[in-house]
Formats: C-alpha cells, structure tokens, sequence
C-alpha cells in the first residue's frame, strides 16, 4: 500500500512522529503538502496529521501510529501490548503539548513576543518539574524490544536537546541515551537523518530554540 500523510509542509511537528515510522520501515508514501502552499485541512480531521490508507482516512499521530504499527513491523499484534505502546504513545502526546506550551503558554494564536514573560515562568516549571518527571517514567517504561514508540522517544530527545541543550546536559536518563543512540544508528533511520526528506527544527515548530527559556549551564 501507497500511504499518503497530511501535514503543514514547513515544521516537523506531530508529523514527524509518522514519518520517523514509515522512513524506518521503508514503506512507500507521499508527503502530500511538502514543498506546496497547500493546507492540509479535511472535513474528516480536526487538524494534521492525518493518513490515507486505502479508503481509510485516519487522524491523530497516536491512532495513525496505533494503525501502521503492526503493519510495518513496529509493534505486536498481541491486543494487550498493542494498548500498552498506544497509553505510551498518548503519554507522549501529553508531553509534546506541554513542550508547545513553554513557548505559547497563553495561546497559539499569539506570537511569543506578546506571552514572553509567561513563557518564562511556564518554561522554567517544565524543566524543573514536569521534564524529568516525564522523563524519569518513560526510563523505567521503556523497554528492548523495538517498536514506534521507541522512534518517537528518540524524536522527543532530539526535539528537546534543539530547544534546551543547558537543561538537557544535566539530565541523566542512561536508557533514553542509549535508545536516542540506537534509532539514530539504525540503516534507514541514519539515510533519512541525513537527507533533505528530514525537515530541519525551526522556529516554527513545536520545538523552539529561545535561549532565555533554558536553564544556564
């Protein structure tokens, strides 16, 4: 099958977590907006992501994630530890919006500009609480053997080692090191990294560089 993936064409965003898996496995898809002015909006999805397979049309990361898993070998197709990856998926959703929100803790709609302040209140409560809280969970949940969960870990530490490289020196999680350095070894995962199908982190994603928000070394 043929997978066709919407999302906004210029940020990795929630799209990437989909990406990461379908690059891994070497499954053929389409990125339909890249490199187009067009919105990703359908009248069946909230918002992007969103996946076409077949006749299905299959919103959300976590629930596109749920789908492709067992498909393309990245999870089992035992129901229980299918539901067990899905709760950690969804955790992993939790712990992205709490990453938007260091940046646009007021609204979306706001530019940084106009919420600075409280942006820095709400950052430095995620790196002292909330951050090694997520963290310290998913060391002990993770474990060996390889599923879609373990990219999206690996895409989280990226994704926060871009927008607070101070704060992330001084965490010391042994097990989320150690998967962040086996996906990003893995064949495909390295061929993908390195190519210009990997949309840099920018300023317009959900994870942001503001050196004022990270914690000085």
């Amino acid at each position: 099958m043929r997978y066709e993936l919407y999302y906004w064409p210029g940020i990795q965003g929630r799209g990437e977590f989909v990406r990461l898996a379908l690059e891994d496995a070497a499954a053929p898809y389409r990125d339909v907006c890249r490199g187009s002015n067009r919105t990703p909006e359908s009248p069946q999805a909230f918002a992007p992501p969103y996946l076409k397979a077949g006749k299905l049309l299959i919103p959300q990361t976590a629930n596109i994630l749920l789908y492709l898993g067992p498909r393309l070998g990245l999870a089992p197709r035992n129901e229980a530890q299918r539901l067990r990856l899905h709760g950690l998926q969804l955790t992993i959703a939790d712990w992205l919006v709490e990453v938007h929100d260091t940046h646009h803790p007021i609204a979306a709609s706001l530019y940084y500009e106009d919420q600075r302040a409280e942006a820095r209140r709400r950052a430095a409560i995620f790196l002292s609480e909330r951050l090694p809280k997520f963290m310290a969970y998913f060391e002990k949940a993770v474990d060996d053997k390889f599923s879609y969960v373990h990219l999206s870990l690996f895409q989280m530490i990226e994704g926060l080692q871009y927008a607070f490289p101070n704060a992330m020196r001084k965490m010391k999680f042994p097990k989320l090191r150690k998967n962040h350095e086996r996906v990003a070894r893995r064949p495909r995962l390295a061929a993908y990294l390195s190519s210009k199908r990997r949309i840099p982190f920018n300023q317009h994603g959900i994870f942001r560089r503001y050196p004022e928000l990270d914690e000085r070394s």
